[in-house]
């Protein structure tokens, strides 16, 4: 199962929004990279009241924050002229180059960045390549475009095993 490995997630959670980000931050993270579609709104939508209210917390808390989608530059700038962050475009996800451009623009390192994002084979994999913490969350809502939709199938399978590697089981319910 090593192979599998590298698609795990340091964390699990249901939502971007039940992240404690007060304590990452106590714990010396200082950078945080976001997947915006299914992780923080459905898939095309536009930022909502929610996903407003979470940049402006994390810049509060003093967190750097940076958008880090494989859409085109239209899309991403439209959720980004609402919450106000930095952001890359057609990143070429899962490759660690858009990671470390990523840090480099918030000024951060691996050690103290972190990665939030829904799918495995992009958002999880890419930013493990470039030695980030990550965490996975559960799409915010079923509709996704095919190709999205297989690799969930595979998603599921990897997933399985995640579940009953040690200790990360319980963190699941």
């Amino acid at each position: 199962m090593a192979f599998l490995e590298r698609f795990y997630p340091d964390e699990y959670l249901d939502s971007a929004y039940e992240i404690d980000y007060e304590r990452l931050y106590e714990q010396g993270y200082r950078g945080i990279i976001f997947d915006i579609d299914n992780t923080l709104v459905p898939h095309g939508a536009p930022a909502d009241g929610r996903s407003m209210a979470l940049f402006e917390r994390l810049r509060r808390i003093g967190f750097e924050s940076l958008l880090l989608s494989n859409n085109k530059e239209p899309r991403v700038k439209m959720f980004n002229d609402s919450v106000h962050s930095r952001y890359i475009y057609k990143a070429g996800k899962p490759a660690a180059r858009s990671y470390r451009l990523a840090m480099e623009r918030m000024g951060t390192t691996p050690e103290t960045t972190m990665f939030v994002g829904d799918q495995l084979f992009t958002d999880v994999w890419g930013a493990k390549k470039a030695g980030i913490r990550t965490w996975l969350v559960k799409p915010i809502h079923p509709k996704e475009e095919i190709q999205i939709v297989l690799k969930r199938r595979l998603e599921r399978v990897v997933l399985f095993f995640y579940r009953r590697s040690a200790g990360r089981y319980a963190r699941l319910r």
